[in-house]
C-alpha cells in the first residue's frame, strides 16, 4: 500500500533527523504563539494541539495558545491563518479533514498545497464508527442489516459536509448498499453530543474524541476505519473486514503560512520532533490511539503530496462533490 510505505519511510528518516537547529533570529519565541485548529474544543486536533503546546512551553517557557476555529470542515481555520502576519507566531494544525474539504468545496480562496509550508508530521489515527446503545446494533453486519430494512431512516452525524467523518460515512453507505441521512455539524463534538442524545443514531470520530464515550459505555464502537484493527481497540473490527477495500484514516501535522522565516520553521520542526520521539510523550499519543510518525519538514512535504493524490482519488471514487 503506497501510504503504508510512505509512513515507513518517514519513520526511518525521523530516526536520522539532524540535531536541533540554532535559535532563530531575534530569540524566537519572544511572545505567545497562536496555533489555529479547524475543530471544536474536545476534538482530536484540540487534544493533540494541547499536548504539543504543553511540551513547547516546557522547552521554550512561552505559551502556545490553541485557537479553535471550527466550521466548513477546517476551511475557516485556514483562512484565519492566512490573514495573520507570517512572522512565525501563527501556526495551523493541518489534518486529513481539511484535505478532504479542499477536494470537494467550491470557490476556496486559498491553495492549501502552495499557501502553507510544512513544519512536522505528528502521527496517524483511525476514525471510529459509533452508535447510540439504544440502536439494536452490535456489529457492522447488524448496522448494515438495519439500514437496509429502514432505507433513509438512520441518521449519521459528521464534523461538516466534506469532512473526513462525512466521507467515512458516505463510503460506508456506498460500499454497503445502504441509505442513511447525513447530518452535518460545525464540529465533531456536536455530532457526538447528538449521537449521545439519539438525535442521530451514529457518527464517526477520531479515536481521541471517541475514547471517553466508548470507555463510559455511552456509545458503542462498531468498527474502525483503518484497513486493520487499531491496537487501541483490538476487539473492535475494521470495517474492511466486512467491506473489503474500505479505508480512511486521520492524521495530524503542523504547518505555517507561506513566508514564515525558514529559521523558525526549522527550529519549531526540530522541537516538535523531540517531543514526538520522547518516550513519555509518545506513550501519551499511543493511549489516544495515535500511531506516532514523527516526520520533519521534507517528510511532511512528501506525505502531503501523497495524500493529495490519495484523497482526490477517494473523493472521485465516492462521487463526493460540492462544486
Amino acid at each position: 500500500m503506497r501510504v503504508r510505505k510512505l509512513l515507513a519511510a518517514i519513520a526511518i528518516s525521523a530516526l536520522l533527523a539532524e540535531p536541533a537547529a540554532q535559535a532563530a533570529e531575534g530569540g524566537f519565541p519572544e511572545k505567545p504563539i497562536r496555533l489555529i485548529i479547524g475543530s471544536a474544543p474536545g476534538s482530536g486536533p484540540d487534544i493533540i494541539s494541547r499536548l504539543v503546546a504543553d511540551h513547547l512551553y516546557g522547552a521554550w517557557n512561552q505559551r502556545v495558545v490553541v485557537d479553535s476555529r471550527p466550521g466548513v470542515a477546517g476551511i475557516i481555520s485556514a483562512e484565519a491563518a492566512l490573514r495573520a502576519n507570517p512572522d512565525g507566531y501563527t501556526w495551523m494544525m493541518l489534518t486529513s479533514q481539511l484535505f478532504v474539504a479542499t477536494s470537494v468545496y467550491p470557490d476556496i480562496r486559498f491553495n492549501l498545497d502552495k499557501d502553507f509550508v510544512s513544519i512536522a508530521l505528528i502521527g496517524t489515527v483511525p476514525f471510529v464508527q459509533m452508535v447510540n446503545p439504544k440502536l439494536p446494533v452490535k456489529s457492522i453486519a447488524d448496522l448494515i442489516a438495519l439500514a437496509k430494512s429502514q432505507p433513509g431512516k438512520l441518521r449519521y452525524g459528521s464534523a461538516g459536509t466534506g469532512a473526513s467523518e462525512h466521507l467515512s460515512g458516505l463510503l460506508f453507505t456506498r460500499m454497503s448498499g445502504t441509505q442513511m441521512l447525513h447530518v452535518p455539524y460545525k464540529g465533531v463534538a456536536q455530532a457526538i453530543a447528538d449521537t449521545l442524545s439519539n438525535e442521530v443514531q451514529l457518527t464517526y470520530a477520531v479515536y481521541p474524541a471517541a475514547r471517553p464515550h466508548i470507555e463510559s459505555g455511552r456509545l458503542r464502537a462498531t468498527g474502525v476505519t483503518t484497513p486493520k484493527r487499531s491496537p487501541a481497540l483490538p476487539d473492535v473490527p475494521a470495517i474492511a473486514e466486512v467491506l473489503p477495500g474500505y479505508a480512511m484514516f486521520g492524521w495530524y501535522s503542523l504547518v505555517a503560512p507561506k513566508g514564515t522565516p525558514n529559521a523558525i520553521l526549522t527550529m519549531t520542526s526540530s522541537e516538535v520532533l523531540k517531543a514526538v520521539k520522547d518516550p513519555a510523550f509518545g506513550a501519551r499519543l499511543k493511549t489516544l490511539g495515535i500511531e506516532v510518525v514523527g516526520g520533519g519538514r521534507k517528510d511532511l512535504d512528501a506525505f502531503r503530496h501523497g495524500e493529495r493524490k490519495r484523497v482526490s482519488e477517494l473523493v472521485k471514487a465516492a462521487g463526493v462533490s460540492l462544486k
